[in-house]
């Protein structure tokens, strides 16, 4: 068994025959060695791994006295580029399909998609839940028009925050049928995404939902720019059968092999980032509305845009260049907005207790280097004449600035803070500054991190962070 990793086999033949070897059965070896019954399987169907998922796989294989192939064919090619003589303060870390900019530690960095400390992020902060309630401000300023509510949601993440809205849209508008599309290329957001909404179809039958992979400059239409991808499209229509959330979330369970095959992304050879190897789109709606819903139904090559709201929180990473932003960004959704629409944008802004955690490991560290009115200004020249059409809405810090914070006890914040707490705030605060794994390798051996974790949420009684919104419109005549 040791030698197999010297006789040029791939991953899959070493696993296959450690599972053979060992007598157990290729879905308990996915489940034991990184907690995925059916990972052998996509292997077989031709998916790569992550060098992360090798590690997994490789340690489980030695901890049972066998090996795996240091660079097997199934995995994942990474660029990375080597460091500059500067600080990593001046470095950028480009959004999805950025050029690479000098600088960066690594290409295959990409901020959003840091599933554990992402999941840790999300569970212990109140961002989500914020960035709802300020998206619910928006609804009581959007004019519909037939046949339904629009609404684009430029990166589910989990689908917390569009499941929130959700709610909030069917007390404010209890019997308009809604259109919703989402973007969303990492396969596991669009499970945790789709294990939310079953209850939604309960509560507003009269709904549409889709689910897209595709990029900002494609998703809000629903079609690939490149004739490759175009003619490569996977358009999926599930009609929901039943009356109970519990029926529609067994049919939307048993999607779970279409996503497998099809939410694949890989690795671009520019930048690193993960694009999608063919675009989907995934409809939902109920069968028995069928009828009422039938012109809120998008067709394949028939697909308007025209939403009511487009909701753009943290669609982009903070040290990606404010050009980018606009053209690649900002830019596509506002124009796929239609008459009376809204788009509202969120992102971090630092001058937080976060941003004091990270600067006492690196004290030049500032990864928010553009602000909301750079940013607009930059929309506005990427619109060129368009931007006559639309309406540039910064606001006071007063409305434009809202504060989350850490969940933590009442009592929990004293002269001893659990070492529990003290890793979730120093996880909350690397996460929001976009901090490398490169980086906080050199300096997670020492305690130095939490010492300065201790300090400030001792000093501050607790930690938050600070996002700014901002709001482009277009205009109704």
């Amino acid at each position: 068994m040791e030698a197999l990793a010297e006789q040029g086999v791939s991953l899959l033949d070493s696993i296959s025959d450690f599972c053979r070897h060992s007598g157990i059965a290729e879905s308990t070896f996915g489940r034991r060695a990184v907690n995925d019954g059916k990972f052998v399987a996509r292997l077989r169907d031709g998916a790569r791994i992550t060098p992360e998922t090798l590690d997994r796989v490789t340690m489980f294989l030695e901890r049972h006295g066998a090996s795996a192939p240091a660079a097997p064919p199934e995995l994942r090619r990474l660029i990375r580029v080597a460091e500059r003589a500067t600080t990593y303060g001046a470095a950028r870390v480009p959004a999805e399909g950025a050029p690479q900019r000098d600088g960066a530690p690594s290409r295959n960095f990409r901020f959003f998609d840091n599933r554990q400390k992402y999941l840790l992020f999300v569970n212990t902060c109140g961002e989500k839940e914020m960035v709802a309630r300020r998206v619910g401000m928006e609804l009581a300023h959007i004019h519909p028009r037939p046949p339904a509510v629009r609404v684009f949601d430029a990166g589910m993440g989990d689908g917390t925050v569009l499941t929130r809205v959700m709610r909030e849209m069917h007390r404010r508008f209890p019997t308009r049928p809604f259109y919703f599309v989402g973007k969303e290329i990492s396969l596991e957001d669009v499970r945790l995404s789709l294990d939310k909404i079953p209850d939604r179809f309960h509560e507003h039958p009269a709904t549409v939902m889709v689910v897209t992979n595709m990029y900002y400059t494609e998703a809000p239409w629903l079609t690939p720019r490149a004739l490759t991808a175009a003619t490569s499209l996977v358009w999926h229509e599930v009609a929901l059968t039943g009356t109970t959330a519990h029926e529609f979330g067994e049919q939307i369970a048993a999607l779970e092999p279409f996503l497998a095959k099809n939410w694949q992304a890989r690795h671009s050879a520019k930048t690193g980032n993960p694009v999608y190897e063919r675009p989907v789109a995934l409809v939902i709606y109920r069968d028995d509305f069928r009828f009422m819903l039938d012109e809120a139904i998008p067709r394949q090559g028939k697909v308007r845009a025209g939403y009511d709201l487009v909701i753009a929180s943290q669609p982009y990473r903070a040290r990606v260049a404010v050009e980018f932003k606009a053209s690649k960004v900002i830019g596509p959704l506002a124009r796929a907005l239609g008459p009376g629409g809204r788009l509202l944008g969120i992102h971090s802004c630092g001058r937080d207790p976060g941003l004091e955690i990270v600067r006492k490991i690196w004290p030049d560290e500032n990864p928010f280097t553009a602000g909301r009115h750079d940013l607009l200004r930059a929309v506005r020249t990427d619109l060129g004449k368009e931007a006559k059409h639309f309406n540039f809405n910064a606001y006071s810090d007063a409305r434009a600035v809202f504060r989350y914070d850490m969940h933590t006890l009442p009592t929990e914040i004293a002269d001893s803070i659990g070492t529990s707490t003290l890793f979730a705030a120093w996880n909350a605060a690397v996460y929001v500054a976009q901090i490398d794994d490169e980086r906080l390798g050199r300096v997670v051996g020492e305690r130095k991190y939490l010492d300065a974790t201790r300090d400030v949420l001792q000093a501050h009684g607790g930690l938050w962070f600070l996002d700014e919104s901002y709001v482009v419109s277009r205009k109704r005549s």
